[in-house]
C-alpha cells in the first residue's frame, strides 16, 4: 500500500481512506503548501509576513500550521468533481469531498511535485501541483481520460477553496478577458496608519485557466445549495449559473463539459494563487500560457527551474546500508527538509534565534555560505552586553512577534554549538575575524569576541549557586512559570552552557587562542560540578528549580519525574561520569522510551502545575507535555553517539522514521518523506494513540539528525586537521558504503567489519590513514577509502 517509486523521487500511498491525513509539502522562496492526501490544503505566502490566500469558512487566526490537523468538509481544498451527464454519476478526485472510494488511487508525495491518479467508472483523473521557484502561486495540471469502450459525455469541475477572505469586504467574480475567477478583499484595519500597509498587500484570491471554461461558478451558497459540499444543487443542472459573489463567500468552480472517445484525454492547466490587481493576474497569464513563440512552455519552464531550485538542496551523504528504506529517507528526503528549513527560515520574518542557528547548522553541510552568512546576520542583532535576542529580524518591515516578545535565556548557547558544525565542515576559521557590530552599538568587534561576550553573560546570569536563570522559558517555550519572578533556574540550560564553554573552548584551541581555550574548559569542569552538585536526583538529573526554590523533574514528583533533555545533555557536557550515565540511561528507558521513540517527559502532566508553566496545562502525551518530541529525543541520541552506545543510539534513531513495516506507517499517519515535530506520546499512560504524527515538519530535529548521520552512525567528522573516520554502525551490521563530499573532495567510503583486528584501520587509496584522520584532501579530487572495524 506504501512504497517509494523506483527513482526514489515519490513516496506512493495506495489508499485515500488507510492514511487520511499523510501528506507532503512543497515550497518556494515566498510560500509553502502542505498538501493532504485527500485533496486538503494549507498555505501560505510571504508578503513580508505570512499570509492566505486560501482561508477557511470562518474567520481564523493567522497562524501558521497545526499540530494534528483537524481536517473538516469545509477545510481548504483543491478537488475536482466529475459528472457523467448521461447516468448523472458523480464522484471527486482525488477523494473529498464526494468520498466516493475510487477504483484506484495513487497519491504520490514527491521532491518537486505532488500527484494523484484516480480512476473510478472507466474514467481516469490525473491531478499534479507544482510551484515556480518564486512566485506566490500553485501551478496544477489535471488530466481527464476515458479508459472506456464507450464513449463518455462528462462534466469536469476543478474545485478551489476561497474561503471567509474579510469581514470588510470581500466579493468575487469571472473575467473572461482573463479566463479567470478574481476574488477580492481588504485586510483588515483599524488604525489609519495601517494603511499604507495594507494598500500593497495581495489581497485577491484568483483562479487562471488556460481553457476557456464552459460556465463557472464563484458563489459558494449557490454552488453547494442543499446538498452541501458532498453534493452541490450547482451540479444537478446542465452549467453552473456563473453567479458572483457580492459579500458573500467566493469559491473558484469551472465546468468543462467533454465528449471523449474511448483513449481519449483531455488536459486543463489552472494557476491559484494571490495578486494584487488584474493587471497582476494578466501579467500572470501572459507568463505561464503564453510566454512567447518558439513553442515554449511556462509550466514547463517553472518545473524544470523548481526541480533544479529543489536538488540545490542535496546534503554531503549518499548512504548504502542493509536498511534501504533508512537509505531511502536520508539520502532523498532528509536533506530536502534540512534544505527547506535554512532556505527559507521557516518562512517567517522573525525567526526564534535558536531555530535560525540551528537551522543554518543544518545549512553547513549543504550551502555553506548561506550558513556563514547568517551567523553574521545573527551577531549583528546581538547586545554589547552579549545576550542575544528571542529572534531574528529578517526583514526591515518585520518585527519580533508571538513567543519573541517573551523573555527567553538559551540563544547564546547556540553560537558555539551550532558554529562548530560550520567550522568543522569548512575549516572557515577566518569568520571568527570578522568584525560585526552590535545592535545596540556601532562598535565593531570580531565574531570571536561576540561569542566571548555571549559565554561570558551565560556565566553572569546566574544564581548564587551558579545555575543559569530561566525567565519565563529556555529551549522548552511553555516552560514559562519556573522563573517569571526572577529566581527560577534551568538544570538543562545550566548543562548547555557548560557543554557551550567546553565546545568553545576546543574551538579556541584551534585557532591558537590557547589562553581562552584553558578558561572555557575550566569553565566548563566549574560548570558540570555545579551541576553534579544541585541538580543530581540518585538516578537522574533534575530539569529546574523554581521561582519557591522547588526542584522539579525528581523522583518525588508524581507528574513530570523525568525529563530527557538533562539526560542527554549531561553526557554532551561530561557531567556524568559512567555510574551516573548507567542510571540515567536505565531511567529513561524505563520512564521514556516507547516503541515511537523517547519521550521528552514523563509521566505527563494532567493538571497545570502553577509553578512550572502551561506546559502542563498541554494534552497529556501532545508536545512538550510528554510526546516523543523528536527535537529532544535528537539530543539525546547525539549524545549516545557521543557515549559510544551506538546500538542503543541507533535503535532510538530509527524509531524517529516512520515505518518501513506497514503496521507502524498506519500508527503514524504518515508516509516516510520527513520527521515530523513530534508523535503521540504518554504510551504508557494512553496506549490508543501513542505514536500518533504532529504532521508538523517545521522542526529543529532536522539539522541535528543530519549532525548523528554525519558524527555518529557513520562517523566520518571534519575537523581542523581533515576528516576523521570513527564510524558507530550497530552491532548487526556487517557493512555500509557512503558517499562523502568533503570540502569540494568526493569519498567514496566502505565500512566493513573483518574477524581478527583489534582496533579500526582505515585506508586511503590503499595506504594507511594513522589514527583514523584524512589529512590534506584536495578539491576536486576523488579518493577510495577502505574501512576496516573489528568484526
Amino acid at each position: 500500500m506504501i512504497r517509494p517509486s523506483e527513482d526514489n523521487q515519490y513516496y506512493e500511498l495506495h489508499s485515500p481512506t488507510a492514511m487520511p491525513k499523510a501528506s507532503g509539502f512543497l515550497w518556494n522562496e515566498n510560500m509553502m503548501i502542505h498538501m493532504n492526501c485527500r485533496g486538503y490544503a494549507v498555505s501560505q505566502f510571504m508578503q513580508p509576513e505570512p499570509s492566505k490566500y486560501s482561508h477557511a469558512p470562518n474567520l481564523e487566526a493567522k497562524t501558521f500550521m497545526q499540530p494534528e490537523q483537524p481536517y473538516y468538509a469545509h477545510h481548504p481544498g483543491r478537488f475536482v468533481y466529475i459528472k457523467d451527464e448521461e447516468s448523472g454519476g458523480l464522484f471527486s478526485a482525488p477523494y473529498e469531498p464526494v468520498r466516493v472510494l475510487p477504483e484506484r488511487y495513487t497519491f504520490f508525495a514527491g521532491k518537486h511535485d505532488i500527484k494523484w491518479l484516480v480512476q473510478h467508472d472507466g474514467i481516469a483523473v490525473e491531478m499534479k501541483l507544482g510551484l515556480s521557484k518564486n512566485d506566490p502561486f500553485e501551478l496544477w495540471t489535471v488530466k481527464v481520460a476515458n479508459q472506456g469502450r464507450a464513449k463518455r459525455k462528462i462534466s469536469v469541475y476543478p474545485y478551489y477553496t476561497v474561503g471567509y477572505m474579510s469581514w470588510m469586504n470581500q466579493s468575487g467574480q469571472y473575467h473572461e478577458e482573463l479566463q479567470s475567477i478574481v476574488c477580492s478583499s481588504i485586510t483588515p484595519y483599524q488604525k489609519y496608519k495601517e494603511y499604507d500597509k495594507i494598500k500593497h498587500l495581495n489581497d485577491k484570491t484568483f483562479l487562471l485557466a488556460d481553457k476557456a471554461p464552459t460556465a463557472w461558478e464563484v458563489n459558494q451558497e449557490v454552488f453547494e445549495g442543499e446538498g452541501g459540499i458532498g453534493n452541490p444543487s450547482a451540479l444537478e443542472g446542465d452549467t453552473l449559473s456563473g453567479s458572483d459573489a457580492r459579500y458573500e463567500m467566493p469559491v473558484c468552480v469551472m465546468q468543462y463539459k467533454l465528449e471523449l472517445e474511448p483513449g481519449d484525454e483531455t488536459e486543463l492547466r489552472f494557476i491559484f494563487g494571490a495578486a494584487r490587481t488584474e493587471e497582476d493576474i494578466a501579467a500572470i497569464r501572459r507568463k505561464y500560457f503564453q510566454p512567447g513563440t518558439g513553442g515554449s512552455d511556462g509550466f514547463a519552464e517553472a518545473e524544470a527551474e523548481y526541480a533544479a531550485y529543489v536538488r540545490e538542496g542535496e546534503g554531503c551523504l549518499e548512504i548504502d546500508t542493509p536498511d534501504k528504506a533508512l537509505d531511502n529517507f536520508a539520502n532523498h528526503w532528509l536533506p530536502r527538509q534540512m534544505y527547506y528549513h535554512g532556505r527559507t527560515n521557516r518562512l517567517t520574518t522573525d525567526p526564534q534565534t535558536r531555530n535560525y542557528l540551528q537551522d543554518n547548522m543544518g545549512m553547513s553541510y549543504m550551502a555553506p555560505e548561506l550558513a556563514r552568512e547568517a551567523f553574521l546576520t545573527a551577531l549583528s542583532q546581538q547586545n554589547a552586553s552579549g545576550a542575544m535576542p528571542d529572534g531574528i529580524i529578517l526583514h526591515k518591515d518585520a518585527e519580533l512577534k508571538y513567543i519573541n516578545q517573551v523573555p527567553h535565556t538559551d540563544h547564546c548557547v547556540w553560537l558555539p554549538v551550532c558554529l562548530v558544525t560550520y567550522l568543522d565542515e569548512t575549516d572557515d576559521y577566518s569568520l571568527l575575524e570578522e568584525k560585526v557590530a552590535f545592535a545596540d552599538s556601532p562598535e565593531l568587534a570580531t565574531v570571536s569576541r561576540h561569542i566571548d561576550l555571549a559565554m561570558e553573560w551565560l556565566l553572569k546570569t546566574r544564581d548564587e549557586r551558579g545555575l543559569n536563570y530561566i525567565e519565563q522559558g529556555d529551549w522548552c517555550d511553555p516552560m514559562n512559570m519556573v522563573g517569571y519572578k526572577g529566581k527560577g533556574v534551568s538544570g538543562w540550560l545550566t548543562m548547555a552552557s557548560g557543554y557551550a564553554f567546553r565546545v568553545w573552548g576546543d574551538i579556541c584551541q584551534n585557532c591558537g587562542r590557547m589562553e581562552e581555550a584553558a578558561l572555557y574548559r575550566q569553565r566548563a569542569e566549574e560548570t558540570n560540578e555545579i551541576v553534579n552538585r544541585y541538580l543530581w536526583d540518585g538516578n537522574w538529573y533534575a530539569r529546574g528549580i523554581t521561582d519557591d526554590n522547588v526542584p522539579f523533574g525528581i523522583s518525588s514528583d508524581k507528574e513530570g519525574k523525568v525529563f530527557i533533555n538533562p539526560q542527554g545533555w549531561s553526557l554532551m557536557c561530561g557531567a556524568a561520569d559512567e555510574q551516573k550515565k548507567a542510571k540515567l540511561m536505565q531511567a529513561v528507558t524505563e520512564h521514556l522510551e516507547s516503541p515511537y521513540g523517547v519521550e521528552k517527559l514523563g509521566p505527563p502532566y494532567t493538571a497545570m502545575r502553577e509553578d512550572v508553566g502551561r506546559v502542563t496545562q498541554k494534552h497529556p502525551g501532545t508536545a512538550e507535555n510528554g510526546a516523543v518530541y523528536n527535537h529532544a529525543a535528537a539530543f539525546y541520541i547525539y549524545a549516545l553517539y557521543l557515549a559510544d552506545e551506538k546500538d542503543h543510539a541507533f535503535d532510538l534513531l530509527r524509531r524517529m522514521i516512520p515505518g518501513p513495516d506497514q503496521e507502524d506507517l498506519e500508527r503514524r499517519g504518515q508516509l516516510p518523506v520527513f520527521i515530523p515535530n513530534y508523535y503521540r506520546g504518554a504510551y504508557r499512560q494512553i496506549p490508543r494513540t501513542a505514536g500518533r504524527s504532529s504532521h508538523l515538519f517545521n522542526t529543529g530535529t532536522v539539522p541535528w539528525v543530519y549532525r548523528i548521520l554525519v558524527d555518529g552512525l557513520f562517523g566520518l567528522k571534519g575537523e581542523r586537521n581533515g576528516l576523521r573516520v570513527a564510524p558507530r554502525l550497530p552491532s548487526d551490521w556487517s557493512g555500509v558504503s557512503v558517499k562523502r563530499s568533503f570540502r569540494g573532495a568526493e569519498l567514496n567510503v566502505s565500512i566493513k567489519r573483518y574477524k581478527g583486528i583489534a582496533a579500526q584501520e582505515v585506508y586511503v587509496d590503499g595506504e594507511l590513514a594513522e589514527d583514523g584522520l584524512l589529512a590534506h584532501l584536495e578539491t576536486g579530487k576523488h579518493y577510495e577509502v577502505l574501512v576496516k572495524i573489528p568484526g
